[in-house]
């Protein structure tokens, strides 16, 4: 007997992110995950008159191919997938893992392979932006590990937060993608942090549980050249397999011109990979209310109540564009609530959010009280 919870999830997905509909074709990826989400997802896909493809896909492999790879065996594989892409109208990415560091012995030049000619045609092209699509991780004992959470906690966690009432986050952070798009000036302080930058004509995207689940931010982007100061990020990040701590970044006119971390070079090989990559796609503001501490895992941590992420890399083309373009989209998180030292957001030299908590009277229902009420 399935878990409901599971089945509960699967009717989320298939339902309202992306609202499947008789006739519809979706595309349902799943990698290293158990089989009982997968089959919900076919079943209720049919339940709604969805004809469901199913891709069953694995990291250990993904690292064989990476690693083995060539040029043309890319673009094989990537025209495959890309044929596939194009016959669905929704995409459903339900991924796993057993191991979050699989693929950090990926060597640099295998690894742009992969993000040039099969990740970024297939995935940013045609699913970003012809198909309606949401992603997910999914509950594992490795997660857990990394969330510092017993297995039977992390779950609970898990489906507090991707099951949550998405439509009532909706109606509250309408408000804030009104406001930023309104918003000329932006600028953020925190220890370590004095960074400011423009936000002026660029879209504000609110992200309620449609694209990614679990959700809870408002996105934008910086205009390209606006960002100057320092950042000091204090959330732990995972990229490319190789985790980081103590992120710093400085500024100068839109381009990180210093770099460090816990691991430096890597940070500067990711972001020498071309010249988007030392400039920011994104900035966005997160407050899902289930979601307080980082776990290495960026679908949970950009939405961790009390953040925001600035984005090394490129920005969103048909949502949030400022032009710029890399094969690197880097979600990096600072956390502002009292326990991670605070911190401030002012638009337009006007104070929004401060310690983590907003503070003007038409954005306070998006902090954790209200939405959990």
């Amino acid at each position: 007997m399935f878990d409901p919870r599971v089945t509960k999830l699967a009717d989320v997905l298939i339902n309202y992110s992306t609202e499947m509909k008789p006739g519809e074709n979706v595309l349902i990826e799943a990698i290293d995950v158990p089989a009982e989400i997968t089959v919900e997802l076919v079943r209720l896909a049919r339940e709604a008159g969805a004809n469901p493809l199913v891709t069953i896909k694995s990291n250990q492999v993904l690292r064989s191919l990476l690693q083995n790879a060539t040029e043309d065996h890319m673009q094989l594989i990537a025209d495959c997938e890309a044929h596939r892409m194009k016959q669905v109208q929704a995409y459903i990415g339900v991924r796993g893992s057993t191991n979050v560091a699989e693929l950090s012995d990926v060597p640099d030049d295998k690894m742009k392979l992969y993000q040039s000619i099969w990740w970024r045609p297939v995935h940013g092209d045609i699913r970003v932006r012809k198909t309606r699509w949401v992603v997910l991780r999914y509950p594992s004992p490795s997660m857990a590990q990394s969330a510092r959470m017993s297995t039977d906690a992390f779950e609970d966690f898990f489906f507090d937060v991707c099951t949550m009432d998405y439509a009532k986050m909706a109606k509250a952070m309408q408000p804030l993608a009104d406001l930023m798009e309104k918003t000329d000036r932006v600028k953020l302080i925190g220890p370590g942090t004095e960074l400011a930058f423009s936000i002026k004509g660029i879209p504000a995207v609110p992200c309620d549980g449609k694209l990614n689940i679990p959700d809870g931010e408002v996105f934008t982007a910086p205009v390209r050249d606006s960002v100057n100061g320092v950042i000091a990020h204090n959330a732990t990040t995972l990229y490319q397999g190789v985790v980081h701590d103590n992120i710093r970044l400085e500024f100068k006119d839109g381009k990180i011109i210093k770099a460090s971390s816990t691991d430096t070079d890597h940070l500067n090989k990711v972001l020498d990979s071309d010249e988007g990559a030392r400039y920011v796609g994104e900035f966005a503001i997160g407050f899902n209310p289930y979601i307080t501490k980082p776990m290495l895992d960026i679908l949970f941590d950009e939405k961790i109540a009390g953040s925001f992420h600035f984005t090394p890399g490129a920005a969103y083309e048909d949502d949030a564009d400022n032009g710029n373009r890399s094969t690197v989209h880097w979600d990096m998180v600072n956390i502002q609530t009292p326990e991670y030292g605070g911190g401030e957001i002012y638009f337009d030299d006007k104070l929004i959010r401060k310690d983590g908590e907003f503070v003007i009277d038409e954005l306070k229902g998006l902090n954790p009280d209200r939405l959990k009420s």
